[in-house]
């Protein structure tokens, strides 16, 4: 995990956002001792104890009927919270959940007595519950405000711990939920509803990324800054055209300051071979009114790698046991693949993709992050929660 930490300071980032286990899998095997050790040095050594997000995995659905999946989904939910803590990582961003079979208001209190529970588990425990809005699709909740904050009530009046249950917003999530932020002035609007509603102060993080469908479409599609419908899906957005977009807006805000703003945008490299990230952080602190020219992102290797990204490893040359090995040509003419072969390589119906690499070199990868896309946790289907 240490070199999530290492590949941000690389790109010029001041917090990370990880998964301190693999986000697709129930089974969860105990943290290693020597990588905890690093991680903590090294995050002592950078400072950023007090601002380094986790964000939970896509399996729990706190919200569900089903009471199987609900023990279970708290369990893991349990679990992360622990982990966090050992890791010295205070926030914990996790989806509401779906109602499926259910109704809203019952999804609501599932919550909030799973919230109870977890509470009164890691009682003593420093690490906050953040409610992520959502695009609000289908059964999921927490796409509107007063969803997001009849959830937080609720847990508060079971658990009395409001210091331990706070928020998340997205950019994308935001304007796909049907908030308007494709001007300055709308995006402060949006805001300042989401204050009035759920209050400033209880936001703990902030997922920045644009949006790839229009505003209330409910698409959970994020996109780079600038190439979205935030942005204005400009082909080569820059500073100057962005000047006026909701992206302005967030970083911006004097309450704002403080609160950890992250990138799910998709990851890799431009075609330029400039790594992504760089570009859209570049992007965002130019908004920030007042900020100097900033020089513009240059082709770079990973700090987590040894070599650029697109460099091929030299190949040794042939040593005899080498070339006695080789019984085959470097090119052979291939075989037809059967058909039964080839069904057997077909992937698996349903595989899960992944949002972002937010810690390199991690076994929980999936070949599919450079995409930048994922399923949501929740699904139309009543009879899948």
């Amino acid at each position: 995990m240490v070199h999530a930490l290492t590949e941000a300071v690389g790109l010029g980032m001041d917090t990370v956002q990880v998964f301190t286990k693999n986000q697709q899998q129930w089974h969860t095997k105990p943290l290693d001792e020597g990588m905890t050790r690093e991680w903590l040095s090294e995050l002592s050594r950078l400072g950023w104890t007090e601002r380094v997000v986790s964000h939970a995995g896509y399996l729990s659905n706190l919200a569900t009927p089903d009471d199987m999946l609900w023990k279970k989904s708290i369990d893991l939910m349990t679990i992360e919270i622990e982990r966090c803590e050992a890791l010295s990582i205070p926030l914990l961003v996790h989806h509401p959940g779906a109602f499926t079979t259910s109704s809203r208001e019952e999804g609501i209190e599932r919550i909030a007595v799973a919230y109870k529970e977890l509470l009164a588990r890691t009682k003593g425990m420093r690490t906050i519950l953040c409610l992520e809005g959502t695009v609000g699709a289908g059964f999921q909740l927490g796409g509107t405000f007063e969803e997001l904050a009849a959830i937080r009530g609720r847990s508060i009046e079971l658990t009395a711990a409001p210091n331990r249950i706070g928020y998340c917003l997205d950019t994308c999530h935001m304007h796909a939920a049907g908030y308007d932020m494709r001007t300055r002035a709308s995006a402060n609007a949006a805001l300042d509803r989401f204050d009035q509603t759920c209050g400033l102060a209880n936001l703990k993080a902030f997922h920045i990324n644009d949006s790839k469908g229009p505003c209330g479409s409910h698409l959970d599609r994020h996109d780079h800054i600038g190439k979205g419908t935030i942005g204005g899906s400009l082909p080569d957005p820059t500073p100057e055209a962005l000047r006026n977009c909701g992206f302005a807006a967030v970083v911006n805000h004097p309450r704002l300051r403080d609160v950890p703003k992250l990138l799910e945008t998709p990851k890799g490299d431009d075609p330029e071979g400039r790594p992504w990230d760089s570009i859209n952080l570049y992007m965002l602190r130019s908004l920030v009114d007042g900020t100097p020219k900033l020089p513009t992102p240059q082709p770079t290797a990973s700090p987590a790698r040894t070599r650029p990204r697109n460099e091929t490893k030299a190949k040794k040359p042939p040593t005899t046991a080498t070339l006695k090995k080789a019984t085959k040509p470097s090119n052979p003419i291939k075989k037809p693949v059967s058909p039964k072969t080839s069904a057997q390589k077909k992937p698996a119906a349903g595989s899960k993709r992944t949002i972002a690499r937010l810690a390199p070199n991690a076994k929980n990868q999936t070949k599919s992050e450079k995409s930048g896309s994922r399923k949501p946790l929740e699904t139309a289907d009543p009879r899948k929660p």
